[in-house]
């Protein structure tokens, strides 16, 4: 067993990794070597670690189009994540896929889309694939509150729970969707809704706590495995814009009080003494992955009609 100081500071650092990373991505931005729009996850990094880590390698996640930190969480290389949001043959689909379709398949980060709730009957797939060729693995879908609205989350509910399939549903939220506040879109409980397709559930609202996080995620995985859906909902809180690297709190939807409140409980704004001694690596280790991006070849016309099916 992982001494709980080992466990945080293995947790912490991970989470630190993402936000210095997307950090950085907003340094870069303005210069236009991004190729692709970028939807940051400042501030849900607990929600990606704390997961990810609760997950055994062979797990498989299914993530949305907010999926850095899923990414670098479940353990995908880092210099291919930047060559692929600069669009170069480095990156994990030689620079055609960018920020909103990162995917990860040998550490079990199945893909990533920018289509909203796409990804969440792919893993119901995986897992009745699973369920069938009787293995131990689970799969996750990971979505906003906003899938939830779409007719293929119930419709993969309500499979999942009739087959009775290894799959844990993963709701992130941030309690928005772009510019638009849940209570204003949904008349229903997420929980309660879960319920009625007999899939037991449960809201944590502690998100910002990777520890708490993790352990829920376990808890709900046992259950997963022995044969059971499974919807478990994080609180969160999206410190950035909906897409791009600036702040939105001019366009009034929104206020900077409320950010304040979540920030105060980050222990990545908190924890200082561990932030200054775990920074000066990780921004080596960044560093490295922005020159790979740069060094990486553009795709030539010869790649045009490559990849296609």
């Amino acid at each position: 067993m992982i001494p709980n100081d080992e466990l945080y500071r293995r947790l912490f650092r991970t989470s630190l990794l993402i936000r210095l990373v997307e950090e950085r991505i907003i340094d870069l931005y303005p210069s236009d070597r991004i190729q692709s729009p970028v939807h940051l996850s400042i501030g849900q990094e607990a929600v990606a670690v704390g997961v990810c880590d609760a997950l055994r390698p062979d797990d498989l996640v299914f993530a949305t189009y907010r999926s850095h930190g899923f990414y670098i969480a479940k353990g995908g290389n880092l210099d291919a994540m930047f060559a692929e949001l600069y669009g170069r043959m480095g990156g994990v689909s030689k620079g055609k896929a960018g920020s909103m379709h990162l995917s990860a398949p040998d550490v079990g980060l199945m893909g990533s889309s920018a289509v909203v709730a796409s990804s969440i009957p792919h893993a119901v797939g995986a897992a009745l694939s699973f369920k069938r060729r009787g293995t131990s693995q689970i799969a996750m879908a990971v979505f906003g509150d906003g899938a939830t609205e779409e007719g293929v989350y119930h419709e993969s509910l309500n499979f999942a729970a009739l087959m009775k399939v290894p799959v844990l549903f993963i709701c992130e939220d941030n309690g928005l969707a772009v510019h638009s506040y849940r209570h204003v879109r949904q008349s229903y409980n997420l929980v309660k809704h879960a319920a009625t397709f007999g899939i037991a559930s449960r809201r944590l609202d502690e998100g910002w706590d990777m520890l708490a996080v993790r352990q829920a995620t376990l808890e709900a995985a046992e259950r997963v495995r022995a044969g059971e859906p499974f919807v478990l909902e994080i609180a969160t809180a999206r410190y950035k814009e909906h897409v791009g690297v600036g702040d939105d709190f001019h366009f009034g939807y929104r206020g900077q009080k409320e950010i304040d409140e979540w920030k105060a409980r980050d222990p990545l704004l908190t924890d200082k003494k561990l932030l200054e001694a775990l920074r000066p690596e990780i921004e080596r280790e960044i560093e490295k992955a922005v020159a790979f991006a740069e060094s990486s070849p553009a795709p030539g016309r010869s790649e045009l009609l490559t990849d296609v099916i």
